[in-house]
């Protein structure tokens, strides 16, 4: 991820917990309550918000708010992130040279207040977010935003840019109400005033207004008088703050309606009354072997990097990581367009491995692998995937030292390029997978590999070919190619892509993991 990237890449799981009522009336649940004859629908996730405002959140947590409470020009169907559909814009159209982006507004779409969505609207939402450069600013990187008509707005980049339309769902690109916005201090800069103001109050045209909100504790969303669409099935929905163990117990006493940051471990054995969904999440973990001879004498070896890739037992991981997760062929996990197919995943091989190594001219090698201490993703912590990755590659002829840091150390030696090998986690920015070309040398996960331009000029053709395509069928070849690339000859080893593990009460329904916003909490109906 380009900003999440230092934010989801590495130091944020986007595992979250849900809640809906219990069957039928109002449900009397801890910190909520419906509204007389409504229905409450109270989610335990664990925090990782910090605003409220949709020009400054990337966060997980801030996303699932965003989502309830903004509408984006353009989103997607449930779980399905290969197409983007209408959503403000009722239709929209990518010129054949991927520069120009003209998207036609929906008719009858009305703020909170009543007031009618506008292209002027669109247009000051957009340049807010791009020009006050809060942490999803560079989403609208080098896009111009120009209102053609009251109904077209047209968005301009510089080179092809055919991931703009999967770009624009992101709930950071949800249209304000500009002239409510701009009196409360919003501008399209960098002195722009208006968090405070929408950290309490709500200036979109979603399902849902915030009621309350609090960063450390709760949200409680309510559901839009004036919405023009669909109504939701919840009058109100609470989001608490709640750690995983506390999750369980909540929503196995009906306390919660659902849990979203539950492990494999913790969801084996829930009771037949709650229902459990398993997916393969979005966030690929991956190794990786530092390119700078200046940091190793070792880990630039092509042949030790071979030898890694060889000498991991993908299966043994699988195991570890529990029912749902899956393994990572590529760096693009499988949701993507252009993700590799399972059959072309890395298979162990102790013999190959040996062979590699004794190529490589190292005799046993000792090298440091650092991993953030406290992190887990999807449930699953980083320590057990680390001693598993050391007792394989000790079968190969290689020592592995663990160098286990808290968060904040170990991502300033990964940002800087100084690990000499890492284990580390990416999550989407967006679900296109131009969003990967990061991994590719001179750019930003490259460079934490030690990686620079220049470095393998046969990818980064590939990558910058890829980058350029246009057309479904095309761009997925090209991202094949990119990939196949990267593990023949790149300095990272993906390993899997940890399940998504989301348990709910018998009543909800509609729920669908989404590896941006991880639930759609409009979409939840109840029984």
């Amino acid at each position: 991820m380009a900003t999440r990237s230092q934010t989801a890449a590495v130091l944020l799981a986007g595992a979250l917990a849900l809640a809906a009522c219990g069957s039928g009336g109002s449900p009397q649940a801890t910190g909520a309550s419906g509204a007389a004859g409504g229905k409450t629908l109270v989610i335990d996730t664990s925090f990782d918000l910090k605003t409220a405002d949709p020009g400054r959140t990337y966060e997980p947590t801030g996303l699932i708010v965003g989502k309830a409470v903004y509408e984006t020009l353009l989103t997607f169907d449930g779980a399905d992130v290969t197409k983007p559909v209408p959503a403000l814009a009722e239709s929209y159209e990518l010129a054949e040279d991927g520069k120009t982006l003209t998207l036609k507004l929906k008719q009858g779409a009305t703020f909170a207040d009543g007031s009618p969505v506008t292209a002027d609207d669109v247009v000051f939402s957009l340049t807010r977010v791009r020009d006050m450069k809060g942490t999803p600013s560079f989403l609208l990187d080098g896009v111009e935003v120009a209102k053609t008509d009251d109904t077209t707005i047209t968005l301009t980049s510089k080179s092809a840019n055919p991931a703009l339309p999967y770009i624009l769902p992101n709930p950071a690109l949800g249209i304000l109400n500009s002239k409510v916005t701009k009196q409360n201090g919003a501008t399209t800069d960098a002195q722009d005033k208006a968090e405070q103001y929408l950290n309490s109050s709500s200036a979109g045209s979603g399902p849902y207004q915030i009621e309350s909100f609090n960063v450390s504790s709760q949200v409680t969303l309510k559901a839009n008088p004036k919405y023009y669409g669909t109504k939701p099935a919840y009058d109100k929905v609470v989001i608490r703050n709640v750690e995983a163990a506390t999750q369980k117990l909540n929503v196995q006493r009906g306390d919660s309606q659902v849990a979203l940051n539950l492990s494999g471990d913790q969801v084996t054995g829930m009771p037949a009354t709650l229902q459990v969904k398993k997916t393969a999440s979005a966030n690929v973990i991956f190794l990786l072997a530092n390119q700078d001879s200046a940091i190793s004498k070792t880990t630039p070896n092509a042949k030790f990097v071979e030898a890694v890739r060889k000498g991991v037992d993908y299966a043994g991981l699988l195991e570890l990581a529990g029912e749902g997760s899956t393994q990572a062929p590529g760096v693009i996990p499988s949701q993507l367009l252009g993700a590799l197919p399972a059959d072309q995943g890395a298979k162990r091989d102790v013999e190959g491995a040996k062979a590699a190594l004794a190529a490589s001219g190292l005799s046993n090698p000792t090298v440091k692998l650092e991993y953030p201490s406290e992190l887990t993703v999807n449930g699953l912590s980083f320590q057990p995937l680390a001693e598993r990755v050391q007792a394989n590659l000790k079968e190969v002829g290689i020592t592995v030292d663990l160098q286990p840091a808290p968060v904040t150390t170990a991502l300033d030696n990964y940002r800087n390029g100084k690990e000499e090998m890492g284990l580390w986690y990416w999550g989407p920015d967006y679900p296109d997978p131009s969003d990967y070309l990061a991994f590719l040398p001179g750019k930003t996960v490259g460079l934490r590999a030690g990686w620079k331009a220049g470095a393998a000029k046969e990818i980064e053709a590939a990558g910058e070919k890829a980058a350029t395509t246009i057309g479904d069928d095309a761009r997925k070849a090209a991202y094949v190619d990119v990939q196949t690339k990267l593990n023949a000859s790149g300095p990272f080893i993906p390993l899997i892509q940890p399940s998504q593990n989301i348990v709910t009460a018998g009543s909800v329904t509609g729920l669908e993991y989404h590896p941006v916003w991880t639930v759609d909490v409009a979409d939840l109906g109840a029984k």
